[in-house]
């Protein structure tokens, strides 16, 4: 007779998973120094994309959980100590510089998938300018893409069509023969890896321990997803194939260092997942007041997982055309305790010093109160601080019914 599974409720699961996302507890300590470096370990990486209607997606993440945070604290992490290192998980991030050994395999892997890919992309050339563009950055020091390949032509597909060199310096850098040290507004700027890492741990000073690696991912994966299938741990750090993360379950399923358990969606329904067999449900109850998170929130990345737990369907649609948007062009998610309680259209306006709100859509089955309103202008005025204006306006008839 087969022994049932342990089973999750839903708001069990809610709160482990918002507690590996660090927001189980009160928004508030430090947010500079090892403080900030260790709010960042927790979470894995920090999504990095250029939109700054309000602030940037890394800022507001770590905003979110430490209000203290101001988008100088984060750059000089990066960039005057050397704590963080950037590259890709599914998108740009920065990373622990003490997870880079175990990138080795993702260099290796994107060596092999770009060059391939890229090529496919018109971008034939690039891979002449590989020796120019080194030597380049070992005569004249770290560079960004407007530094190299002044004479050459980008093609017709728009900021994608990079120039044969712009292409070279993003191959190298993905591939680990440079490493992004800094940017400039937003622009990358690179150096050789050489001159950035130590020694021991640049790419190629010891053999590439794929299946080491492999572990080591898929075990750091489960441990800040709470709960996950084989799929939702290769998705985490997007390296790991999925046939290699089942691999690993099966093996640490064996070996009994996971077991399989249940977990309530939702909508009711219960969906197998894997766990470590000493999973606490012990973890604090989130916080009632509002919060705005990123559309690129670590709890929110994985768009269907964040559906299944919090019943909340969410699509940015940025690259919508406007007439065909539900919502709008950078919508924000409201979190209130355990709950995605709406989404809030605003920009901030810097140029008039004030933070404007189009439009909030409660969920529904969410009465939108006067208590609500006032726990949202709290917020409001702590995220305009973040956006570095004085005031907080809202639009006639802001507040819409659910969609």
């Amino acid at each position: 007779m087969n022994t049932p599974l342990t089973r999750l409720d839903n708001r069990a699961a809610r709160a482990i998973f918002m507690d590996r996302h660090a927001l189980g507890e009160q928004p508030s300590g430090s947010a500079k120094g090892v403080a900030l470096l260790d709010l960042i370990q927790r979470l894995g990486f920090v999504q990095l994309d250029s939109i700054n209607t309000v602030a940037r997606a890394h800022d507001m993440i770590l905003f979110s959980r430490r209000p203290a945070y101001r988008s100088a604290n984060l750059k000089r992490l990066y960039e005057r100590d050397n704590a963080l290192f950037e590259h890709w998980t599914h998108d740009a991030a920065v990373i622990p510089m003490e997870f880079y050994q175990h990138w080795h395999l993702r260099f290796q892997r994107d060596a092999d998938m770009l060059k391939a890919r890229w090529k496919n992309w018109r971008r034939d050339g690039f891979e002449q300018q590989f020796d120019t563009v080194l030597q380049h950055i070992r005569d004249h020091g770290a560079v960004s893409s407007s530094d190299v390949g002044k004479d050459e032509k980008k093609g017709s597909g728009g900021w994608w069509d990079w120039h044969p060199s712009k292409t070279a310096l993003e191959y190298l850098w993905r591939s680990g023969a440079l490493t992004v040290v800094g940017r400039d507004g937003f622009q990358k700027r690179y150096d050789l890896t050489e001159r950035v890492i130590e020694t021991h741990l640049c790419p190629g000073s010891t053999p590439c321990d794929a299946e080491g690696t492999v572990d080591w991912l898929c075990n750091a994966a489960l441990d800040r997803l709470g709960f996950a299938t084989s799929g939702e741990l290769a998705a985490f750090w997007d390296t790991v194939s999925a046939a290699e993360a089942k691999d690993w379950c099966a093996a640490a399923l064996e070996s009994g260092d996971i077991e399989e358990i249940e977990v309530t969606c939702a909508d009711g329904r219960l969906r197998k997942t894997y766990a470590r067999p000493d999973l606490t449900t012990e973890v604090p109850q989130p916080p009632g007041r509002i919060r705005v998170l990123s559309p690129f929130d670590p709890m929110l990345r994985d768009r269907n997982r964040a559906e299944r737990l919090f019943g909340f369907h969410y699509r940015i649609e940025v690259f919508v055309p406007e007439a065909k948007r539900t919502y709008g062009y950078y919508v924000f998610p409201l979190l209130e305790g355990d709950r995605m309680i709406g989404r809030i259209d605003m920009k901030a306006h810097r140029d008039r010093d004030l933070l404007h709100v189009k439009a909030l859509w409660p969920e529904r089955r969410v009465r939108w109160s006067d208590a609500r309103t006032r726990r949202l202008n709290a917020e409001l005025d702590r995220v305009r601080r973040l956006a570095g204006v004085e005031h907080v306006t809202f639009a006639k008839d802001w507040l819409k019914e659910p969609v």
